[in-house]
C-alpha cells in the first residue's frame, strides 16, 4: 500500500475540509464533521484533519497511479476552494505502518 500525506497552512483548514467533503459526496462515500473527514475515492482512501491553520490529507493506494489520480483530484480542488490565498501543496511519502 503506497502512504502519502500533504500539510496545507491555511487558517480556512476547516472550513476547506467540509467544503470537499461535501463536495466529493455527490459521487463517493463520505464521512465528515468540522475537524475530520475520510473520503473514500474509487483509487483509494483519503483521511483529512483541520488542525487549527493547518490542513493535513493522509491518502492510500495499492498503485502509484491511482496515488497520483487521488492527489490531482485533491490539489485541484483544494486549489479551485483557496484561490484567494496563496497556498502550497507538498505531498510527501509515509513509510510502511505510518
Amino acid at each position: 500500500m503506497i502512504k502519502e500525506e500533504a500539510r496545507v497552512q491555511t487558517e480556512k483548514a476547516s472550513k476547506y475540509l467540509v467544503q470537499m467533503c461535501k463536495h466529493f459526496a455527490h459521487k463517493v462515500p463520505v464521512e465528515f464533521d468540522e475537524h475530520s473527514g475520510t473520503v473514500d475515492f474509487k483509487p483509494g482512501r483519503c483521511v483529512m484533519r483541520a488542525e487549527n491553520d493547518l490542513l493535513v490529507m493522509s491518502c492510500e493506494a495499492a498503485a502509484e497511479q491511482e496515488m497520483a489520480r487521488i492527489k490531482f483530484i485533491l490539489d485541484k480542488h483544494l486549489l479551485r476552494y483557496a484561490w484567494r490565498e496563496e497556498i502550497e501543496i507538498r505531498w510527501m511519502a509515509l513509510p510502511d505502518g505510518a
